[in-house]
C-alpha cells in the first residue's frame, strides 16, 4: 500500500532579524534528491552575498516511504548549530520531500551556539508555516509520445483523469505527465489501450 506523506505545499520565506543578523528561511516542495540540490543552488546563488546559506532536505527514495534521504550542511557555522537544527524542525513535523535553505546575512554580534539553534529552527518553522503543510501521495512523471491522430484521445484521457501535463506538438506530440505512482500503471493501460498500443511511454 503505497503510504501518503506530508510536505510543504508551497514555496514560501520568512524572515526576521536577531542582535543585527538577518535570517531569512526558504522551503519548497520537492520530489527528487537532484529538485533539492537545485532548489539548494539556485537559493545559495541568488544570496550569494549571504554570510551562509544553510541547507536541509529531507527527500524519500522509494513509494512505500521506507527509505528517506535527508541532508543537512552547517555551511561554515559552528558544527551542529545550523544544518542540523533546520533538519529536525522538518523530522519533528515528519516533512518528506521538503528541502529549507536558511540564509544569514551577519550583524555583526555573535549569537552562540544556542542562539543560532534557536535562530536556523525559527527560520526553518517559520518558513514551512508560511508555506502551510499539506498530505500528499508519492508521484512520478510518465512520457507519452503519439501521432497527431491519437493525441486528442491522450488529452482526453489525461484531462479525464485530472492530470497535470504538458504538451509539446512537434512531427509527433509528446505529454510530459505528472501521474500519483498508484495509479500509473492502471494510466498506462488505458492509454495503450486507447491508442491500440501506438502510444511509447517512458
Amino acid at each position: 500500500m503505497t503510504r501518503t506523506y506530508a510536505t510543504v505545499a508551497t514555496a514560501a520565506h520568512a524572515e526576521f532579524t536577531v542582535s543585527g543578523s538577518v535570517f531569512i528561511g526558504h522551503v519548497r516542495p520537492v520530489e527528487s534528491v537532484e529538485e533539492a540540490e537545485s532548489f539548494v543552488a539556485t537559493v545559495e546563488a541568488e544570496y550569494a552575498d549571504a554570510t551562509h546559506n544553510v541547507p536541509a532536505y529531507r527527500v524519500r527514495t522509494d513509494t512505500e516511504g521506507s527509505f528517506v534521504r535527508e541532508y543537512a550542511s552547517d555551511d561554515g557555522e559552528p558544527t551542529g548549530s545550523a544544518g542540523k537544527p533546520a533538519l529536525n524542525v522538518l523530522e519533528g513535523r515528519d516533512l518528506e520531500n521538503t528541502a529549507v535553505v536558511v540564509t544569514r546575512y551577519y550583524g555583526g554580534t555573535n549569537l552562540g551556539v544556542g542562539g543560532l539553534v534557536r535562530a536556523y529552527s525559527r527560520a526553518a518553522a517559520e518558513a514551512i508555516d508560511a508555506a502551510g503543510v499539506v498530505e500528499e501521495r508519492p508521484h512520478e512523471r510518465l512520457a507519452v509520445t503519439v501521432a497527431y491522430d491519437d493525441s486528442g484521445t491522450v488529452r482526453g484521457i489525461l484531462e479525464s483523469e485530472d492530470l497535470a501535463f504538458d504538451a509539446a506538438y512537434e512531427e509527433t506530440v509528446s505529454f510530459d505527465v505528472r501521474v500519483p505512482s498508484a495509479d500509473a500503471p492502471a494510466l498506462r493501460e488505458r492509454i495503450q489501450s486507447a491508442t491500440s498500443g501506438r502510444a511509447t511511454l517512458e
